[in-house]
């Protein structure tokens, strides 16, 4: 009763549109794909049309390729304005932020893969309305956000943060772990046992799952959720999560320029697209996104930087819901293995490690390339006896191109942020 008193006090104080639009969820947790889509339109016209009248860079875009967003009549008119990407929010990151006096505004600061900070400001309203769309899917797993709930974040942390921190997360009824230390996994599974829920980087969450198997560690926990975040959670993770929590790990999906995008259902295990957040478009296997609520720094047309593959418009959750759902987040884009002659797509070892899976072979990567036509391949487990497998499945997509130098048994991730299974030190082109 006291952290949700906490809890109650904070929202009001920091968020105060968030318990409004949390009961609308809800309500709009069971509307048909025709209203979802008609919000949607309403919510896209007012932001387009907010956009042009005070964010310099989208007066500018829009007058470039001759689009009004106040004769806008469909949500297909969206597809005339050309994306953008990454490198166009910290370009023009000045023009972009709206010139609009919000009452309240929320500082962001991601560096994402790119080691570029990419800084801006939230509305209240944009920033509580991702947070309402976050508990919303809390609520499908019976998790309450002022419940005792731990963390897998946050390593590097300054010694001047740190008192911030253990006070922030106090506040929130929440604990963390720092390392992969045996004592201070044994202290956190300690803590567990009286938590609801646990989310963070999946491949901590795997990580410190085998630890506990290992040790034998005595997992008394009744948590209702555990949940992944920032990374993709490979299949392989799963056994050894589900061993050490007596949960799955379930998948949400964004990032902080786009806000939360999807949110995995708990009975048909798919991702469902937060469709009164965010507009979501796939163009050759890339997601576009539009966060509906971006008034302060608009995010329209944005192309994240992932692959996905959404279901087909006819696809049908046995949950009942109508928002549509993306099926996997396959791998980022942009990065490039060079072969010797060719170059080919980073998203090339997705398919090579689907492959052996679908064949009864799973295996943890990351691939490394400091040198064309050579790359490091680190497998987690070992197994050596997959090698002609492995090798099998490297030369009908690389065909010979590029030697590769395969480790089998290696640690792939430390505690000091996400896990990336490409690493690349070349020019991509």
């Amino acid at each position: 009763m006291f952290h949700k008193l906490i809890y109650t006090a904070g929202v009001k104080r920091r968020n105060p549109s968030l318990m409004r639009y949390f009961d609308f969820l809800m309500k709009s947790d069971k509307w048909s794909i025709g209203q979802l889509h008609d919000y949607q339109f309403g919510k896209c016209k007012d932001l387009l049309e907010f956009a042009q009248k005070y964010s310099p860079f989208y007066k500018e875009h829009f007058e470039k390729c001759g689009f009004e967003p106040s004769k806008m009549e469909s949500l297909d008119e969206l597809k005339k304005i050309p994306p953008i990407d990454k490198q166009v929010l910290l370009s023009r990151n000045k023009d972009i932020q709206s010139s609009f006096k919000f009452d309240k505004l929320f500082f962001s600061e991601t560096s994402g893969t790119s080691g570029q900070v990419l800084k801006f400001y939230r509305n209240e309203e944009w920033d509580s309305c991702n947070r309402a769309a976050m508990f919303r899917g809390y609520k499908w797993y019976g998790v309450n956000p002022w419940e005792r709930n731990g963390y897998f974040w946050g390593y590097n942390i300054d010694k001047k943060q740190r008192l911030k921190t253990a006070i922030l997360d106090e506040l929130q009824n929440r604990f963390r772990i720092f390392s992969y230390d045996e004592d201070h996994i044994r202290r956190f599974a300690e803590k567990l046992r009286k938590a609801a829920y646990v989310g963070g980087y999946s491949s901590m969450i795997y990580e410190v799952a085998k630890i506990v198997n290992r040790l034998e560690i005595n997992n008394d926990f009744h948590l209702k959720m555990v949940k992944g975040t920032s990374e993709k959670i490979y299949d392989s993770y799963q056994n050894e999560v589900k061993k050490a929590f007596g949960q799955k790990m379930i998948s949400e999906y964004g990032s902080a320029e786009s806000g939360l995008i999807a949110f995995e259902c708990p009975e048909g295990g798919h991702m469902h697209i937060n469709m009164e957040n965010v507009i979501v478009e796939e163009e050759n296997g890339e997601i576009i996104v539009t966060n509906l609520l971006s008034r302060s720094f608009p995010i329209i047309r944005y192309k994240l930087g992932d692959f996905v593959r959404l279901a087909s418009s006819d696809f049908k959750c046995s949950c009942g819901r109508a928002h549509p759902v993306i099926l996997d987040v396959l791998g980022r884009v942009g990065k490039n293995v060079l072969g010797k002659k060719s170059i080919y797509p980073s998203l090339t070892f997705y398919y090579v490690f689907k492959n052996l899976a679908l064949s009864g072979i799973t295996l943890n990567y990351q691939a490394v390339q400091n040198e064309r036509g050579k790359v490091v391949l680190k497998i987690e487990q070992n197994v050596p006896e997959h090698s002609e497998a492995l090798n099998a499945e490297l030369d009908k997509y690389f065909h010979g191109d590029i030697d590769f130098e395969v480790k089998w048994g290696e640690k792939l991730h430390a505690m000091n942020g996400k896990l990336k299974d490409f690493i690349t030190t070349l020019d991509s082109q």
